[in-house]
């Protein structure tokens, strides 16, 4: 939203009589507690959906009575405000989080707005595993009536099996008839025999892609003319398949609309599979595999198709970089942790489309009896790259597929443990992703001494580092670890011994290879902060007030 358009907005909401179940305003002057912030968000999650609003509002910087505008400096700093985000999503169900966070400096002061979704139709939103409401003004807890009117619209109507009233047999692609026969014939082998005598409308109706002769949305979707998309409008069935460099510029584009069912192979001979070869531990001849494993790349185009919010009017992406593929369908991830389908290994208990599920699984797309996701982990873990990356923010789910080895590290990790376990194997991806660690993974993974460190820098750990015999990761380890505390103050010393008085900016240059490697810029310049502070009170240097650094 532009500064006008968000001048516009906040008008709208001040001008209210009063507070109402999807606006709160607050003076949050300087902070707010994050608990409170997070039952606010799923209170107002859950009443726009009740009250059929596209999204709620809460203000900080304004009072609740008068609504006049009294600033705040709540996360003043824009990082800290865009860290919420992740913050919150960690908390609440499907990591639903802010659409948007706003910042508007006013002459009356600083009004942050935080622009928060409906939760999903049939999906009501917990914060910390508590549902929560509003009776009026007041937070509380969600009423069961009103969890189970958001959990019933989950019921009420499957967007894919609704029956397009003017298609007819013949607005379905032949060759995707033939195809759809040939898959459910691989499929049931036992109906083979039977197959051949049925006609289009009976093959339809025993692979439940149309219902009693009638042509539903599922059956536009995965097996209708190109020409016949306009049934399902305004919903859209298109793939659009994006080619970057490696600056991130489009190089190539191409768009496939329905039929899905070959649409996909339509894609996926676009995508460039390249060879990709590395040298494996213990050995001096190179490995060469396909950057991506073709199961990998279907099964996620695939879930794309059966998993998007075609509510939303949107396309399905899948995006080709250098090394990477990422894969996005609109919609939340009704499992709500891409974790726990993973360990579980089982199918699903709802689906967002359940009818085009259904059909898919008829026509060997998809496997509803659980394990897709996980055969596309294991995939990875065979090839000792990194594992599939799912960010479920901004209503989308996006799925990131490295095509190459990330760490050297991790990988002689992977080819030396054979038997840990996918859960470990994942909690590792994070660690060499730097991504952050639950407590339950760093207890899984400080018991089997798989890494130590400090939160939230842990490393490969020394037992693993020993275990791996080589010379140049135990080089690395150290490099990792780093040293003590002494030992730079002693370099300190020593430099300014030689240079006389110098420049914090000289001390740090001269300081930064030095630390460890896992240490960010920003820990970094807090380390010498710290040196240098102990190096003053104990009374060993002195800065002369010009950030100039001198022996006492």
């Amino acid at each position: 939203m532009t500064e006008k358009e968000l001048i516009d907005k906040l008008n709208e909401l001040r001008s209210l009589s009063a507070e109402n179940e999807v606006v709160e305003f607050k003076e949050a002057k300087n902070s707010y507690d994050f608990s409170k912030l997070g039952k606010y968000f799923s209170a107002l999650c859950n009443e726009a959906n009740l009250k059929n609003a596209d999204c709620a509002w809460l203000v900080f910087g304004i009072k609740d009575k008068g609504h006049t505008i009294v600033g705040s400096r709540f996360r003043h700093k824009r990082a800290d405000l865009d860290n919420l985000k992740g913050e919150i999503a960690g908390k609440t169900t499907n990591r639903i989080t802010f659409v948007e966070i706003y910042e508007l400096n006013l002459p009356d002061g600083r009004v942050v707005m935080f622009q928060i979704p409906a939760a999903p139709n049939g999906i009501p939103i917990a914060f910390a595993g508590h549902y929560y409401g509003r009776d009026g003004e007041d937070l509380s807890p969600l009423n069961l009536e009103e969890i189970e009117r958001i959990r019933r619209q989950a019921t009420s109507e499957d967007w894919s099996s609704v029956i397009c009233p003017d298609a007819a047999i013949d607005d379905l692609d032949p060759a995707a008839m033939v195809k759809a026969r040939e898959n459910f014939k691989s499929k049931f082998t036992d109906k083979a025999a039977d197959l051949d005598s049925w006609d289009d409308i009976t093959f339809l109706n025993k692979a439940k892609i149309a219902i009693k002769g009638k042509i539903t949305r599922t059956a536009i979707i995965l097996l209708g003319r190109e020409e016949s998309e306009h049934f399902i409008s305004p919903a859209e069935a298109k793939i659009r398949w994006l080619l970057k460099d490696s600056k991130g510029n489009n190089k190539d584009y191409h768009i496939e609309s329905c039929p899905m069912l070959l649409a996909i192979d339509k894609i996926y001979a676009k995508i460039r599979n390249l060879k990709y070869r590395y040298i494996k531990d213990g050995t001096l001849f190179p490995d060469e595999v396909d950057q991506y494993e073709p199961f990998v790349i279907r099964e996620a185009i695939n879930n794309c198709i059966a998993h998007q919010d075609y509510t939303k009017g949107g396309r399905i992406n899948v995006v080709e970089m250098e090394d990477q593929l990422i894969f996005t369908n609109l919609g939340s991830f009704i499992p709500g942790s891409v974790e726990k389908v993973v360990m579980e290994n089982a199918p699903e208990e709802h689906y967002r489309n359940k009818f085009l599920a259904t059909a898919m699984f008829n026509l060997k797309m998809v496997d509803t009896a659980g394990g897709g996701i996980r055969k596309m982990f294991n995939y990875q873990r065979e090839r000792f790259f990194p594992m599939p990356e799912y960010d479920l923010s901004e209503g989308k789910v996006k799925v990131t597929v490295i095509g190459k080895v990330l760490d050297l590290d991790f990988t002689r990790v992977l080819a030396r443990n054979p038997k840990l376990s996918l859960e470990q194997i994942i909690a590792l991806d994070k660690v060499q992703k730097r991504k952050k660690l639950t407590d339950g993974e760093i207890k899984n993974l400080k018991d089997f001494g798989l890494i130590e460190g400090r939160k939230p820098n842990y490393i490969i750990s020394a037992k693993t580092a020993a275990s791996l015999s080589n010379s140049e990761l135990k080089a690395q380890y150290i490099k990792n670890r780093g040293l003590d505390d002494e030992h730079y103050k002693k370099l300190i010393l020593e430099y300014l011994k030689k240079f006389g008085k110098s420049p914090r900016k000289n001390i740090e240059t001269f300081l930064r290879d030095k630390l460890p490697d896992i240490l960010t810029e920003t820990q970094k310049k807090n380390k010498v902060t710290n040196l240098l502070s102990s190096l003053r009170i104990s009374g060993k240097i002195q800065n002369s007030g010009y950030s100039e650094w001198s022996i006492v």
